[in-house]
This record gives structure tokens, sequence and C-alpha cells, in this order.
């Protein structure tokens, strides 16, 4: 087999070149890697994820015990975060059930890190120093663009989407002709104010540009704390390029009070929607209680930036075995 040529051999390289990159520029502003364990006794409780379940069935005290590959690294992170360990990064391996189409694999890498000091709008900066020297040789961008959800919303819509209800929204999406899916909420605006976003706002987003968008409805907050002068608003972020979602960021929430609300109305969603209630990690719960430095954290998908990088149009074509060949 000395003669044989992977397929994608040209996209393993770029892939290992991307890694390196990735490796020096967090090593020169000494942001320490780590590695933390891929399964769970606790799971996500995101209404918008499922994970996948497994059994350990060994001996100690966690025989026959369910646990969960998890969704992103950042829970046992934070764990790290509040037991002193600085400013962190990591590249890890992640899994999301039910994730599988163009510009989704089940299996995928995800780059999250965590700055110590930062708040949101500085780690959006940092994002833009990290994403714009990986793709400097590949993939030339124009200035970055930075919008707030509040200001992208009232350009398109004339709305503000933290006071908007969901009449209004729905008179906006008939005024498009946007298809609305059965079962949509009466009372709940999320899944509108996503609908007019997935459909007339995203494909613009960053076009030969990176593009932030920031400071989400409190209702999207996530894991991010919230506005001490205006509790509307959750101290987050995302980045597009090309249209496509590449990084999700939090000024980071270390109220475990907060979080446990959080995680519980998450869980209270799921079991309206028909789904599994899900245990909650109260592993990060104590180490919240025991305190999180003030942070700011951000997972971007390594996958869909080497698709970008390699003028690719699906993950497929940048993975070595996609799920169809797994």
């Amino acid at each position: 087999m000395s003669g044989y040529k992977h397929p994608a051999s040209g996209i393993l390289r770029l892939r290992a070149e991307l890694l390196a990159q990735i490796r020096a520029f967090f090593a020169a502003r000494e942001v320490l890697e780590v590695e933390t364990p891929m399964l769970s006794a606790a799971a996500t409780t995101d209404p918008h994820l499922t994970s996948f379940v497994t059994a350990y069935s060994g001996p100690g005290p966690r025989h026959a015990q369910t646990l969960y590959l998890h969704t992103s690294p950042e829970f046992p992170m934070k764990r790290l975060l509040a037991a002193g360990s600085g400013c962190i990064y990591q590249i890890a391996r992640v899994f999301r059930d039910g994730e599988a189409g163009r510009r989704h694999n089940p299996e995928f890498t995800l780059l999250e890190w965590y700055r110590v000091g930062f708040d949101h709008h500085q780690l959006m900066q940092e994002v833009t120093d990290l994403v714009t020297e990986l793709l400097a040789d590949r993939l030339p961008l124009a200035e970055p663009e930075w919008l707030s959800y509040q200001d992208m919303f009232e350009r398109q819509f004339g709305l503000n989407p933290h006071q908007a209800t969901v009449a209004q929204l729905v008179i906006a999406t008939e005024k498009r002709r946007i298809s609305i899916p059965p079962g949509m909420p009466k009372e709940n605006v999320d899944p509108w104010l996503d609908l007019l976003l997935t459909h007339c706002i995203e494909p613009g987003l960053g076009q030969g540009r990176l593009c932030f968008v920031y400071d989400y409805p409190a209702s999207q907050a996530a894991l991010a704390r919230l506005q001490p002068d205006n509790p509307l608003v959750g101290e987050r972020f995302e980045l597009y390029l090309n249209g496509i979602e590449l990084a999700n960021g939090f000024h980071e929430l270390g109220d475990a009070v907060e979080q446990r609300h959080r995680f519980t109305a998450e869980n209270a969603a799921r079991q309206a929607q028909g789904l599994p209630v899900m245990p909650i990690d109260e592993n990060l719960l104590m180490a919240l209680a025991e305190g999180l430095p003030d942070c700011a954290g951000v997972a971007l998908g390594f996958d869909r930036l080497v698709m970008l990088a390699a003028g690719k149009e699906t993950l497929a074509e940048v993975l070595a075995f996609p799920f169809d060949r797994a």
C-alpha cells in the first residue's frame, strides 16, 4: 500500500498546518493547552442539542452508569478555571447526535478557549487576530464588521428584538413570505427571531469579511452573563464568515444560582417538547459556587474553518472520513 494516496491528503496537510498555527498562536500568548474528558455523568440541557448516550459496565463506582459524550468541553474547562488554571484552550473532538448535513457532522473538532480578565468585546478582538492569521494566505478578508443583535434587526425589519412581540414577528415573517414551520409558539419570541435570522439575515453576514453579531437577547444568553445596566441583553457573540457561523462566545456567567436556574429552565423546555430531561452537571455548579474568575470564552468550529480555508462547500470534503464513511 506504499503507493496509496488518500483522496483528501491535501486537506489532511492543510488541517495539520492550521492546527500547528493555532498552537503557535496560543503558545505566543501563554495560553495553556489542556485536555478534559469526553465522557461525563452529566449532559447538555440545551433543547437544541442532543448528547450521544453510552454506558460504563466495568468495575468501580461508576459500574453500569449511563454516561454522555460531551457536546463541548466547556463545563470541565470551567472547572479548571475555577481551580486556578489561568487562561486555557483545547482542541477537542465533540459529539452531537442528529446533526448530519452539508455543514454538520455528528463528530467534529472544536477549538475552545477561555481568557481570564477578558470581556466578550476583548475576546472578539482576539478571535479576529487568530482567524485573520489563519486565513491570511488562504482567504483574503476585508475589514471586520461588528453588529449588535438589536442594530441588525432594526436595520432589516425595523423592530427592536428585545421588545418585539410574537405578533410583530409573525407580520415580519409573513411579509417576507417565509414558510412557517408547524407548531411555532404563540408566546415565545425566540423561535420567530431565529426564523427571521436564518432566512433573511444569516446568508448575507460576513461576505468576504469577519462579521461579529453581539449582545443577544437575554432569553438566548445561554451561558453568558447579562449586561449589568440592561438585563434584556446577554453578553454573547457569534462570528460569521461568508454566511457561515464559525464561533459562539460569551462573557461567562459565574453565578451558580443563576446557572442552575437556566439549566432547570432548559430541562423544562425539553420536557415541554417531549425530549428527555438531562442530568445537570453538579460538578460545574460546585465549581461556580467556589468562584469562577471573570473571563470570556469562545468555541470555534475547526472543520468549518478548514472548509472556508480550502474553498470547499461541505464538511465532508475536509474530513478524512465523514459520518457516512466512518
